[in-house]
């Protein structure tokens, strides 16, 4: 169960999402279109990956999520899938043209999602990785690809410009699938959030800003602060399959 979207009630927040992802997808856009040839060039935060790199997968990514959400429409495979090639293609494209490239992929994305009628939210669409979600989980990892990726870029756009409600979701989904896989932290506090979880039965407890503790998480923020233990665990790789999850492609459940 999605803690933005509980079961039964996909429709409560659905139009509040697609807006986020809209205006995510916007920001990302327009930091793209702002970057020199010798800046797509340059590194990313990511090791090994220059800034094309970043967006040219961004633009993949938003390329494969408008395919399944063809999917969930019609219940049928709308042709091939995204390739996975175009992202080494497109990294080396000029500065204009893969900027534009992007635009156009997440506006894809998004007019999908605007586009797409409310029982198909709930049909079940398979991710690259083999695991079967709920088209609405595209939306979720749509806005977790493009947040994510942006801060990747090092152009000023930090995890304190991250929305609250990704924060909420992202730090929601990550500490449960922790929780799952028994990581050896006892508990976590968003102090700015009002929000705990607790992990396992053992290890530290870790509290501070819930964008801190998920750029953390993600492996992007060092464990600083002055609530946050010398000594923590190393975060698992992220992000995590979804938990509870809803199977792999050619489960019976």
């Amino acid at each position: 169960m999605s803690p933005v979207f509980p079961s039964g009630t996909v429709g409560a927040e659905l139009g509040d999402v697609i807006e986020d992802v809209v205006r995510s997808a916007d920001r990302l856009a327009a930091a793209a279109a702002g970057l020199s040839g010798a800046a797509v060039r340059a590194p990313s935060g990511l090791p090994e990956w220059t800034r094309g790199q970043a967006l040219a997968h961004v633009a993949y990514s938003a390329d494969a999520y408008t395919w399944l959400l063809k999917l969930a429409r019609t219940g049928r495979e709308p042709g091939p899938r995204a390739d996975p090639g175009r992202v080494a293609r497109d990294a080396v494209l000029p500065a204009e043209p893969l900027a534009e490239r992007l635009r156009a992929s997440l506006r894809r994305f998004t007019d999908g999602a605007r586009a797409l009628p409310a029982p198909a939210w709930e049909r079940l669409v398979p991710a690259l990785a083999g695991w079967r979600h709920p088209a609405w989980y595209l939306l979720l990892r749509g806005l977790r690809e493009l947040e994510t990726h942006h801060l990747d870029l090092r152009v000023g756009y930090g995890t304190e410009r991250w929305p609250h409600r990704y924060v909420r979701w992202a730090l929601d989904d990550t500490l449960t699938t922790l929780a799952a896989r028994r990581f050896p932290l006892t508990a976590v506090t968003a102090v700015d959030l009002g929000r705990r979880w607790t992990v396992s039965a053992e290890g530290p407890e870790v509290s501070g800003e819930g964008h801190r503790l998920l750029g953390w998480l993600t492996g992007r923020l060092p464990a600083d602060g002055p609530r946050t233990p010398a000594a923590l665990p190393a975060p698992l790789p992220w992000p995590q399959p979804p938990l509870p999850g809803w199977g792999r492609v050619g489960d019976d459940g």
